[in-house]
C-alpha cells in the first residue's frame, strides 16, 4: 500500500489491526459471474473485494490482438462482420437473441451510415457493437494516413450512434492485424484487436450443412468468424447452436469471454 508520507509506529499499529489480508480467497470468480473483463488465463484477484467491501475495479480485456481465450470456461463467441441487407441482419441477430446466445457485430461504417437504425438493432437485442474499419478495404494496404481514417471514421459513427467506440476493433481483409495497425487501433481508443480461430466461411455462400461443419471446430474459448449479409448464414443458425448446446458451449460476446 503506497502512503503519502512516512507511517510513525502508532499508525503502522493501527493499519495492520484495521486491514486483514485474504489469504485464502479464491483465485478467480465463479464460472457463471457476469463480471468484468479480465485478461485470459489465470488470475488471483477476481474474487476479491477491497477492505470496504466495495468489488475490485472493473478489468478490460488483454491489450494487443486476441484470438482465443483461455479461461476454460465453456463458451464461445459468434462475431459478425456487419454489413448487408438490414432484415436479414435483424433475423440472424433475433434468432441470436431468442435462443439467449451474445454475439459481437464488428460494423462497417458505411453500413451503418446507410442503415440508420443498425447499431440501435444490434445492441436492442442484447449484443455488442465493434469497428470494422469504414469501407472495409484491405488496410494491409493503405498508407497510416488511410489506415487512420478507415479506423477513426468508423469508431467516431459508432459512437454518435451508442455513446461510446465499440467493444474491439478487427481490421479489414485480414485475419490478423500488423503492428502498424495495432498501433493505430490503440491511438483510436481500440487497445484490443479481435481476430478469430474459427472461420465459418459462410461469405462464400457454401450452404447450412457446411457452415455448421466449419463452425464445428470450435472448442471452448474459440472466436467464430461470421457475416451477417448471407441468407445461408440464418438458415443455418438454429442448426449450428443445437449443434453448440450439444456439445456444451454456450455463446456470449467477445467482452464476456475474454472476460
Amino acid at each position: 500500500m503506497r502512503r503519502d508520507s512516512p507511517p510513525g509506529t502508532s499508525r503502522r499499529n493501527v493499519l495492520r489491526a484495521a486491514v486483514v489480508l485474504p489469504l485464502a480467497a479464491a483465485c478467480s470468480a465463479p464460472p457463471g459471474a457476469a463480471g468484468p473483463s479480465v485478461p485470459a488465463g489465470p488470475t488471483t484477484s477476481t474474487g476479491a473485494v477491497t477492505s470496504a467491501g466495495a468489488p475490485p475495479p472493473a478489468r478490460r480485456p488483454p491489450s494487443g490482438e486476441v484470438e482465443r481465450a483461455t479461461s476454460g470456461r465453456p463458451e464461445v463467441a459468434l462475431t459478425f462482420h456487419g454489413a448487408g441487407d438490414l432484415d436479414l441482419a435483424r433475423r440472424v441477430l433475433g434468432t441470436l437473441h431468442d435462443r439467449g446466445a451474445g454475439a459481437t457485430v464488428l460494423a462497417v461504417g458505411t453500413w451503418l451510415q446507410q442503415s440508420p437504425d443498425a447499431a440501435r438493432i444490434v445492441t436492442d437485442l442484447g449484443h455488442e457493437l465493434g469497428n470494422h474499419t469504414w469501407s472495409h478495404r484491405d488496410i494491409d494496404g493503405l498508407d497510416e494516413t488511410a489506415a487512420r481514417v478507415e479506423i477513426e471514421r468508423c469508431r467516431d459513427l459508432i459512437a454518435a450512434a451508442t455513446g461510446g467506440p465499440g467493444a474491439f476493433f478487427r481490421p479489414s481483409q485480414a485475419q490478423h492485424a500488423t503492428p502498424a495497425v495495432r498501433a493505430l487501433a490503440a491511438a483510436a481508443g481500440y487497445p484490443t484487436v479481435l481476430s478469430y480461430d474459427v472461420d465459418s466461411r459462410d461469405f462464400t455462400d457454401p450452404g447450412a450443412a457446411a457452415i455448421r461443419r466449419n463452425v464445428a471446430a470450435a472448442t471452448a474459448g474459440s472466436v467464430v468468424s461470421m457475416h451477417l449479409g448471407h441468407p445461408g448464414t440464418l438458415a443455418a443458425l438454429p442448426g449450428l447452436l443445437d449443434d453448440l448446446a450439444a456439445r456444451g458451449l454456450t455463446p456470449v460476446t467477445a467482452t464476456r469471454l475474454f472476460g
